[in-house]
């Protein structure tokens, strides 16, 4: 849903009413996670997407019915091929929605312009919206910031919010979307124990790109795309510079290690070294690979990737730390220019976050979509 909040915080600004239905979990082969919505006003103006398309017209008219009669609900879409005009996911999974009323009076709705206004700053949070339990207390909501304190509520115990609090801070504080049942102060104010769904905004994941050459350039972009906070790094400051990339969030000109040891990084942090030079790759690779990242690539051939190896074992970096580099990097695209070089290393950056192979999806068995198997991020 958050992806949606510049056009819901216009449509808050502008006195609409309108209904949000919202992706609570996936089984099996979905186009779309967890955190994914389609809102409708009561105009009938749709955005957003659940499905990419196999259900979302009967979401929209979710969402009417919760507009018209003002109830949270929640609805379970699945695989059906007993009628070709059947709703249902044509991949054969199934997903289950939250559909929340968000009218003039809605007790959600100062939460969610109070959550979109902070989230819409940068600034790391958490919504969380009850999914299953009490009929009273679906789709009621809380902001959750990363101190601990909320704005919102369940409309219950003071001891509920602060279970509800509690749960969504430790989702927050991986950076993850998904969710928990509140617990156990939750049995003292009610019969069952309220499930959230909580959707934690962070900020962007970084990618730093060591070498100011023009494969950096095309890498820069594909980073782009992909959602990173982009970071170009070189010692030569003739060749670093805004000018030759003009999309990078970050130029820096300093030496790749010491500026590596100096910045921020975490556990969702990719680094792309594509200097192939030893007096750079050595010390740099010497500092990455003692950093808990997701994932650091070297450019170079196989024999500049011997060499390395060589390099930095006589430098003490020892056989556990090594396996963790991918070099030569990327994936065996056959790539040649530097915008194919860029995908094929986007490419296996991607299939390192979801524990994917790399392998053409025609020779495999396993799911299409499956679970990240990425360690917790640190932020």
């Amino acid at each position: 849903m958050l992806d949606l909040a510049d056009d819901l915080r216009r449509w808050l600004a502008e006195g609409r009413e309108f209904a949000v239905a919202t992706v609570v979990s996936v089984d099996g082969s979905a186009p779309r996670g967890p955190g994914a919505a389609l809102a409708v006003d009561r105009d009938g103006t749709a955005i957003g997407s659940v499905s990419g398309g196999c259900v979302e017209g009967a979401v929209y008219d979710l969402c009417a019915e919760a507009l018209a009669d003002g109830r949270a609900r929640t609805e379970r879409f699945g695989y059906s091929d007993e009628d070709a005009f059947a709703v249902g996911l044509t991949c054969g999974g199934t997903i289950e929605m939250l559909v929340t009323p968000v009218g003039a009076d809605s007790t959600v709705r100062p939460v969610l312009e109070s959550a979109l206004a902070e989230l819409s700053r940068g600034g790391p949070g958490a919504l969380a919206w009850v999914t299953d339990g009490p009929a009273d207390l679906l789709g009621r909501a809380l902001l959750v910031r990363p101190d601990g304190t909320y704005t919102g509520g369940l409309g219950g115990a003071e001891e509920l919010d602060r279970a509800a609090a509690e749960a969504a801070r430790d989702l927050l504080d991986a950076g993850h979307t998904g969710t928990v049942t509140v617990g156990p102060g939750a049995d003292a104010y009610c019969a069952g124990r309220p499930a959230l769904l909580v959707l934690s905004s962070v900020p962007p994941p970084r990618m730093i790109v060591f070498g100011a050459i023009d494969f950096a350039a095309a890498l820069v972009r594909v980073g782009k795309f992909l959602g990173y906070h982009v970071t170009v790094c070189d010692a030569r400051p003739v060749f670093t510079t805004r000018a030759r990339f003009p999309e990078a969030d970050e130029v820096v000109a300093d030496w790749p290690h010491r500026y590596l040891r100096g910045t921020r990084t975490d556990a969702r942090t990719v680094l792309c070294v594509l200097t192939h030079d030893a007096k750079f790759d050595v010390p740099l690779l010497e500092v990455a690979l003692g950093l808990p990242v997701a994932y650091v690539g070297a450019m170079g051939s196989r024999r500049t990737h011997t060499d390395r190896l060589r390099r930095l074992r006589e430098a003490g970096v020892g056989e556990r730390a090594l396996s963790r580099l991918r070099s030569p990097i990327g994936l065996d695209l056959g790539a040649r220019t530097p915008e194919e070089t860029a995908l094929s290393i986007a490419a296996e950056i991607v299939a390192a976050r979801h524990g994917g192979t790399g392998a053409p999806l025609t020779t495999t068995t396993a799911p299409i979509h499956r679970e990240n198997r990425q360690a917790p991020a640190a932020a």
